[in-house]
């Protein structure tokens, strides 16, 4: 069986989504499930930053466009909230981009809209 990265943290983030999706349901924009999340983390004491801002450097300077993680939990996981019809290819790219810019090695991406939570682990 192979070795989980972050296997507790990533189970305490999901088992966290999967109670916001249970309380709220689907239907609702990601902001309202970013909401909730925030409210589970410091009611948990679980550290996070929300809208984590990255930068992209390139050879010698930095380029002007910034990444803007949904989540960052701690210190160590990216966390990207979707509200869509299905998780595709996108949705993990993007996951990787975050991945990239911000050394992290696992990113976790929920979608909330099925009726049943929908979530990826994505590792660098």
């Amino acid at each position: 069986m192979s070795h989980l990265i972050y296997k507790h943290e990533s189970y305490k983030i999901i088992g966290l989504c999967m109670d916001v999706h249970n309380h709220l349901g689907k239907g609702f924009s990601e902001i309202v499930y970013k909401d909730a999340l925030e409210y589970e983390f410091k009611k948990h004491l679980i550290p996070f930053q929300r809208e984590r801002e990255f930068e992209v450097n390139y050879k010698d300077i930095v380029l002007p466009h910034k990444f803007y993680a949904d989540f960052v939990v701690w210190d160590k996981i990216i966390l990207e909230i979707k509200n869509v019809s299905k998780l595709n290819n996108e949705h993990i790219e993007q996951t990787l981009n975050y991945l990239t810019v911000s050394k992290s090695k696992l990113g976790i991406v929920v979608n909330f809209k099925e009726r049943e939570l929908e979530y990826k682990r994505v590792v660098l």
